[in-house]
């Protein structure tokens, strides 16, 4: 019964949703909306401010965060008793609208071609919100009652809009969570997203000594004067032994078998002096770092670490100790993992085999992900899983795409492990 789903409909559905993307994101949540409540499902719509929204083992600076009040779209499909709750959770809004002429292919049409339907955040995370709500009918078309409460919640996320963090803030509970979002790693429904690691991002400015002269040129002043570029040298050099240290002390088997190693910490970009007046010494220069940490560390852990490192390095310099680097924290999340023992993970799992055939299996690659968030905020195991999916916005390609088929095999999969979990009772 569960496999029964009305194709021409759940695809229509996401064309809808990808129409509605160029008139922005309340376009696509009343059309989320609507389709639920004619469903039959209690649909609210809740109004939060994301920086209302209490921090819990996460912060963004002002410069990271999102402004503005959002809405998040919430559907309950109500429980006969005696069974367990689940929230099914993902985001309907996408990376803002730009380059639209870069596309090969109608951004908004959604254009179907060797398998693969394109759209705008049709990855990122239309689909997502599509599979909620088409297993939900699914569920309804195959006359179930579900014995435990199974909600809906398409939830603001992108650039800490923290939407689900909201809601459970604002007291919405359950069981279990599953996170529906499509993966660009190329394995699509055959990867559980049950694990992540948390990360921090950071900036380091690091200060110099311009020469005492009124020459516009500091060329042949150069040796009376302090290159922010060389000392920041000597704060990388610091990082990057931190960095060695961190990867042999801290161990995670699920990242270690992926990649062979558990955490990094990268530089991603340097700043300093200016474009095209090489004859200028640089009295500033910033590092901008990310730094990826497993679970069970916690963000203070880790803050605590990097001061520590440039601390000690700052020591050894007399410029920098008397001209210390400043630290600005930029952004940071905390890890979280679901055991693959759990038994929402064999839910899933099980509900994977029915449909594909296949084996899955946990994906530790995804840094930061949302399934974090019921974990680190109310304790309440998540996992993740969405169709394959490939060329996202987000990363700067064009066409973003998801596989038609594993689309339909991803709603299947929801349904049923809904079902399972939930339970079904009796009509």
């Amino acid at each position: 019964m569960l496999d029964n789903v009305d194709r021409q409909a759940a695809l229509q559905f996401l064309r809808d949703l990808i129409a509605a993307q160029c008139d922005g994101e309340a376009a696509v949540q009343a059309i989320v909306a609507a389709r639920l409540a004619k469903l039959g499902a209690a649909v609210e719509t809740v109004r939060y401010n994301p920086a209302d929204v209490p921090l819990v083992a996460e912060f963004a600076a002002d410069t990271a965060a999102t402004k503005g009040a959002r809405e998040s779209v919430v559907a309950r499909l109500p429980g006969a008793g005696g069974g367990r709750s689940a929230i099914l959770f993902a985001h309907p809004d996408g990376e803002p609208l730009a380059a639209l002429d870069t596309w090969t292919r109608d951004p908004f049409a959604g254009e179907v071609t060797n398998g693969r339907i394109h759209g705008w955040g049709v990855a990122d995370d239309l689909a997502g919100v599509a599979i909620g709500v088409m297993a939900f009918e699914t569920i309804a078309r195959a006359g179930l009652r579900l014995k435990g409460e199974a909600i809906l919640a398409s939830t603001p996320s992108k650039r800490h809009a923290r939407g689900v963090s909201a809601l459970m803030h604002g007291g919405l509970t359950a069981d279990a969570a599953i996170y529906l979002h499509p993966a660009e790693s190329g394995v699509g429904m055959r990867e559980i997203k049950a694990f992540c690691s948390g990360q921090i991002e950071f900036r380091v400015t690091v200060a110099g000594q311009a020469p005492d002269t009124n020459e516009p040129s500091h060329t042949a002043f150069a040796h009376r004067s302090i290159n922010a570029f060389d000392k920041a040298l000597v704060v990388r050099a610091a990082l990057q032994a931190l960095d060695a240290k961190r990867a042999a002390r801290v161990r995670h088997p699920l990242l270690d078998a992926a990649v062979g190693r558990s955490t990094n910490l990268l530089i991603g970009a340097v700043t300093a002096g200016t474009i095209g007046a090489p004859s200028r010494m640089p009295t500033s220069c910033t590092l901008d770092c990310a730094l990826a940490f497993p679970p069970p560390e916690t963000l203070d852990q880790v803050k605590a670490e990097v001061v520590a490192a440039i601390d000690a390095a700052v020591q050894g310099d007399e410029f920098l100790k008397a001209n210390p680097p400043k630290v600005e924290w930029i952004s940071g999340v905390t890890g979280a993992e679901t055991p693959a023992a759990h038994p929402l993970y064999q839910a899933v799992a099980g509900a994977i085999v029915a449909v594909t055939g296949e084996q899955p299996f946990v994906n530790p690659m995804h840094t930061s992900s949302d399934i974090r968030n019921p974990i680190v905020q109310k304790n309440i195991p998540t996992v993740g899983l969405g169709p394959l999916c490939g060329d996202l916005t987000q990363n700067g390609r064009v066409d973003e795409w998801v596989d038609v088929e594993d689309y339909l095999r991803a709603i299947r999969v929801i349904a049923r492990s809904v079902a399972q979990w939930c339970g079904t009772a009796a009509r």
